[in-house]
């Protein structure tokens, strides 16, 4: 499976946001986004959830949190 490496830790909302969002539009069925952040993005999750995408979100020693995304198997 591809992946796509979006680091935001250093961008001020809504930045982060903006930038996942335009990326799952081009989101393929055999890619994931691995998204590193510093802080939990609890907007995107009902978001991801709406738009038909599975995620899990995983905390690094660092205390800053990775997002993989992608396609649920059947999603349009």
């Amino acid at each position: 499976m591809k992946e796509c490496l979006l680091d935001v830790r250093d961008l001020e909302p809504p930045e982060p946001l903006e930038l996942v969002l335009a990326k799952m539009e081009t989101l393929q069925s055999d890619e994931r986004i691995r998204m590193i952040h510093r802080r939990e993005p609890h907007l995107l999750f009902p978001m991801l959830e709406r738009e038909q995408f599975a995620y899990e979100v995983t905390m690094t020693p660092e205390h800053e949190f990775q997002i993989l995304i992608w396609r649920k198997p059947g999603a349009c």
